[in-house]
């Protein structure tokens, strides 16, 4: 029975991986094709979005995203551990 569900989540998981290629690979030639067609546009458009890029303050808000993972890790081990302990008991009262 184990055999039969990890192979139709494996299949799932790779049917995913295969749809998701296609799709990125899908953006990527419409993409190219808009910027063929479009050259004056797209590179104004690429000059906005660095520009806008430039002007986030990205560097403090992924050091704000490390702080709050870093806070939010000590807990989420002590829950993990928690949930452990309780399987073990479980496990030793079977």
């Amino acid at each position: 029975m184990d055999e039969e569900t990890s192979g139709t989540s494996g299949d799932v998981a790779e049917r995913g991986l295969r749809y998701t290629k296609d799709q990125f690979e899908q953006i990527l030639e419409q993409t190219e094709e808009y910027v063929r067609e479009n050259p004056g546009r797209s590179i104004a458009y690429a000059l906005a979005a660095g520009f806008i890029l430039n002007r986030l303050p990205i560097g403090r808000i992924l050091g704000a995203i490390v702080r709050l993972a870093i806070i939010a890790f000590k807990p989420a081990i002590l829950a993990y551990g928690a949930t452990k302990l309780y399987q073990a008991a479980q496990c030793e009262e079977e």
